[in-house]
């Protein structure tokens, strides 16, 4: 892929592996009895990414912490609906089911086996590790994921895109400016505060109480930014009363909730310098044994035929 333009891909790797896991039935297990079945499926996400939109380098975002400390003390309910058990002075253990949480290390030797960089940082999520990424890049970059909230970070002028999973591999949508505006009235930079008045159930976000995605996208046409529609609510400045009263009483939540919702954009962390490529006779028998060892079968040899094809 040398003569191809640089183009970086990013992978929601947690997003993909729970899709694959409800999405591929759990037929084939490892000889140990393993469960297999989010370890092939995102495997042959793989494959079908990096054929279909060809990008020259890719990296796995890992959530060293899904659900870091610092995000907590600022709302604490924060994922809180998602944690079967707190460890005092540890991480939290988030809901996962057995047969999946027993195929983390799997996906992650098939990935090392794969020479797909696995990137991570210590206190954040995969969010923070792509928003950093995203934003250092000197090349388009493509977000594979099924998380809108990641739609904050599309960028029409530097080539940042999400390719969103939530209807299904087969049914994939490129996220750009233009959708972005078109599903939710706001821009992609507006993307966050539209977010944190909106709020989220799914990752306990309450947002502001009688404000929902109309009026927030009204808000934000109108003010243009957060501390833009909070200083008009204070001053009365071209806002209905009632929509003041409301901005107001949620104070305390909007002086925290945008550092929840939006990504980090600066953790210590670089793009990979090696591009993709396909792997030589030793690294492809290497793989192949981590295959026959998991009973990765055809995934893994659908990965490796995409990796050829960036020859």
């Amino acid at each position: 892929m040398t003569d191809a333009a640089p183009k970086l891909m990013l992978l929601d790797t947690a997003s993909l592996y729970f899709r694959a896991f409800y999405g591929v039935p759990d037929a084939v297990k490892a000889p140990d009895g393993t469960s297999v079945n989010a370890a092939r499926g995102l495997l042959d996400m793989i494959a079908k990414l990096v054929t279909a939109y060809r990008p020259t380098h890719l990296v796995a975002c890992w959530d060293d912490d899904w659900r870091p400390q610092w995000r907590v003390d600022l709302i604490p309910s924060y994922k809180a609906h998602r944690v079967v058990e707190v460890v005092p002075g540890g991480t939290d253990v988030e809901e996962v089911p057995d047969p999946l949480e027993a195929q983390i290390p799997v996906i992650r030797e098939a990935l090392g086996a794969l020479r797909i960089p696995i990137i991570g940082v210590a206190e954040h999520e995969a969010d923070d590790v792509i928003g950093t990424l995203a934003t250092i890049a000197e090349m388009p970059v493509d977000i594979i994921t099924g998380d809108r909230d990641l739609f904050q970070l599309v960028d029409d002028a530097r080539g940042v895109r999400v390719i969103y999973t939530a209807r299904g591999m087969s049914n994939l949508e490129d996220v750009t400016d233009e959708v972005v505006v078109k599903k939710y009235g706001v821009l992609p930079g507006q993307y966050a505060d539209f977010a944190t008045m909106r709020g989220d159930a799914s990752d306990g976000l309450p947002g502001v109480t009688g404000v929902g995605e109309k009026t927030a996208a009204t808000l934000l046409a109108a003010h243009g930014d957060l501390d833009a529609i909070r200083s008009a609510a204070e001053t009365a400045d071209g806002m209905s009363a009632g929509v003041a009263k409301k901005v107001l009483a949620a104070a305390d939540y909007l002086d925290v909730a945008p550092t929840v919702v939006r990504v980090a954009t600066a953790l210590p962390i670089a793009v990979p310098a090696e591009a993709l490529r396909p792997l030589d006779a030793d690294e492809t028998a290497a793989a192949v044994s981590v295959a026959e060892r998991w009973n990765l079968g055809t995934s893994m040899a659908r990965a490796l035929e995409a990796l050829r094809q960036t020859a």
